[in-house]
């Protein structure tokens, strides 16, 4: 018996035409009943588990295939030869053809040697299909030479809640129709190279205010309002034939009382455990016919639920095929064979999820590929890194993005012969992901130096005055990123100490302020008359706002969100 199987043809009567995403000829049907087959138990467990792979360890690499595990996710380091190397071993060691799974978002999650592109945000601020096409052909092909076969992208996610500090930059914005056309470009693409996308977040982030790596979230919306607007976005997605979706620790009471009257507490269960939302909605209702990945298991949303010994199981035995990450993997993998002994995980769960695990790698085409074709050598992946041509598309689109929100004092264009001598207040900030480019706001000083511009930066114990600074610069760097837990501006760290936070110059010093990540600082400052999105930290994007701060360059982004946060006194 093979539950949930997929049809060679790719139909699926039952749910309304969908076509099957892991449709199979008969050839490669064949090999994934034989696998089937030929797995002990034990093996198919393996076969669940997707983990993380950190700073191209070869001997974490190791262990986790000594598990027997589906797939490795990578957070590669900076250098391109550690991180080929540690790759080429998860192939070399897997028994079956590993899933190399990464976060390819891009901004501040682009590989170090690979082009920079522009974040999901960013791509929609340049409001470009057809440019947004060429970065995503440049992502595939490039991902594709690293030896990546799926990611966890795009994010589908409304960015509705300007509190929700995961979100932010890595959306497409708020627009439904923007979003949808945006992911299907980015599906397309990378699915046509041999790289599978996900939808994530299963059922959408994005309304809550808080990050489900920290704390179990709600969609709050009630079904008519999330169908026109979430649940149009994944009957799209599944339209377009997403090969994965991802089920996240967000809860969405309205469907489950809608079902079940008012369960209690039940009601908030986390999609990832959740067998209505997964089995009846997402794969009953939708129709959706691929892979359901879960969202990281070590995160607190999940955790926070239940014990680990009945999460691990759990997950699978509610409608997610794949578990992915782990704090223990050899613990997890005993505890989903535990919970397979005591009945916690079925065994038709077990074959419908390892069923799929093996159907998307056959879909892939993982088990007819040469080693040299899953992972290209070392000298071929260099050859598609970082091409000249796909570098200038990358700039090109990032500068298109770079969004001038406001200037109601008409301080616009600066120059060195008005604004001679600049403060910068630089907060770059950080992210949580292993691997992410390195923040640094060098680029955005010296572009300025270069045309001639005296440029310092803040002093706590000299703030500027009027006597000695012409132009105050606030320059914010941060990216949404998990476990920041809210978005807003530190004026303790900016202006060095808790009464120094009061501190504002704008009155007696023309001020503007540009963020190179969130979107949404205006609710924290706005009385700032001047204010610029650029959406990441990438180089090209602070050479952009250089340019066009000094009128060298229009601006030409279209903001993707309500960057005023529902303010009119921002608008001032």
């Amino acid at each position: 018996m093979k539950p949930e199987t997929a049809c060679v043809n790719g139909s699926n009567p039952a749910a309304g035409g969908s076509d099957d995403p892991l449709a199979l000829s008969p050839a490669d049907r064949a090999w994934v009943d034989a696998r089937l087959g030929e797995l002990s138990t034990e093996d198919k467990v393996g076969q669940l588990f997707v983990l993380s792979s950190i700073n191209d360890d070869i001997d974490e690499i190791e262990r986790h295939c000594a598990l027997g595990v589906g797939g490795i996710h990578r957070f590669p380091g900076h250098d391109l030869e550690k991180a080929w190397a540690a790759t080429h071993a998860a192939f070399e060691r897997s028994a079956v053809p590993p899933l190399i799974s990464g976060d390819i978002e891009g901004g501040s999650l682009s590989h170090f040697y690979a082009c920079p592109v522009p974040n999901q945000l960013g791509l929609a601020a340049a409001d470009d299909l057809e440019l947004s096409r060429r970065i995503a052909r440049i992502i595939a092909i490039e991902s594709r030479a690293m030896g990546f076969n799926w990611t966890f992208s795009p994010v589908v996610d409304v960015n509705v809640n300007f509190r929700n500090p995961v979100v932010g930059t890595r959306s497409y914005g708020s627009n439904v129709d923007a979003i949808i056309a945006q992911a299907k470009v980015l599906v397309e693409e990378l699915q046509a190279q041999g790289i599978a996308a996900t939808a994530k977040h299963w059922p959408g982030d994005g309304i809550d205010d808080r990050d489900q790596h920290l704390v179990p979230t709600v969609n709050t919306l009630a079904m008519d309002e999330w169908d026109a607007s979430y649940g149009r976005i994944y009957r799209a997605m599944i339209d377009a034939g997403v090969m994965a979706v991802m089920s996240a620790h967000i809860a969405l009471p309205e469907y489950i009382r809608a079902r079940d009257g008012n369960p209690g507490r039940d009601a908030f269960k986390p999609a990832s455990l959740s067998k209505t939302l997964n089995l009846d909605f997402l794969r009953g209702e939708l129709g959706f016919r691929g892979l359901i990945v879960s969202d990281a298991t070590a995160m607190g949303g999940l955790n926070a639920w239940c014990e680990r010994a009945e999460v691990v199981p759990a997950v699978i035995e509610n409608g997610c095929d794949v578990f992915l990450f782990s704090r223990d993997a050899a613990a997890d993998k005993q505890l989903m064979l535990d919970g397979l002994r005591h009945g916690l995980l079925s065994e038709e769960r077990l074959e419908a999820a390892v069923d799929k695990v093996l159907s998307l790698k056959a879909r892939l085409g993982l088990h007819r590929r040469e080693p040299a074709e899953l992972l290209p050598p070392l000298d071929a992946a260099r050859a598609v890194l970082r091409k000249p041509g796909n570098m200038a598309v990358v700039d090109q689109a990032s500068a298109r993005a770079i969004t001038l929100v406001k200037d109601t004092q008409a301080l616009l264009p600066i120059d060195p012969a008005r604004h001679k001598r600049v403060t910068i207040v630089v907060e770059e900030g950080w992210n949580f992901v292993s691997g992410a480019m390195p923040r640094s706001s060098s680029a955005f000083i010296e572009a300025l130096r270069e045309r001639g511009f005296e440029v310092r930066t803040f002093d706590s114990e000299a703030p500027p005055t009027r006597d000695d600074t012409d132009l105050l610069i606030y320059l914010i760097g941060q990216e949404a990123t998990p476990a920041i837990a809210q978005i807003h501006i530190d004026w303790i760290k900016l202006h060095g100490g808790a009464r120094k936070a009061m501190l504002r110059f704008n009155t007696e010093i023309p001020t503007l302020m540009v963020s190179l990540g969130q979107p949404y600082y205006l609710y924290d400052a706005p009385e700032i008359a001047t204010y610029v999105n650029g959406y990441s930290g990438l180089d090209s994007v602070q050479k952009g706002v250089v340019e066009r701060l000094v009128g060298e360059a229009a601006f030409t982004g279209v903001s993707p969100v309500d960057a005023f946060c529902g303010l009119e006194q921002a608008r001032y």
